[in-house]
């Protein structure tokens, strides 16, 4: 897992052979950047299912209920098939954007 500190937010990408050691990865280091906004970026060359992707789906909801962002880039997967909560976008760009809404979206008080 490679770790960027970004001037708003920390970029997780996967750098792992497996999607399952990337996982394991995230959970072990979790508590370091609970508290910052998060972009993490799952690699295409993982061959994710769309249910692999919801083992993220907690510690999206733990952010948002912290006041913090979670974004999911990930472009193989379909993300009709997930709440709507659930920030998954195809690209870091796409993410960013997200980010910086729900920043100007707590300033606004919503």
């Amino acid at each position: 897992m490679k770790i960027e500190n970004k001037p708003n937010y920390l970029y997780i990408s996967s750098n792992e052979p497996t999607f399952l050691e990337f996982v394991e990865n995230f959970k072990e280091k979790y508590t370091d950047f609970s508290k910052k906004h998060l972009i993490v970026s799952i690699s295409e060359n993982l061959n994710l299912k769309d249910q692999d992707i919801f083992v993220f789906l907690d510690y999206s909801e733990q952010h948002q209920q912290n006041g913090m962002t979670f974004v999911l880039v990930c472009s193989s997967v379909d993300v009709d098939k997930f709440p709507e909560t659930f920030n998954i976008v195809p690209t870091i760009q796409e993410a960013e954007d997200v980010l910086e809404m729900e920043n100007i979206q707590r300033d606004l008080g919503f």
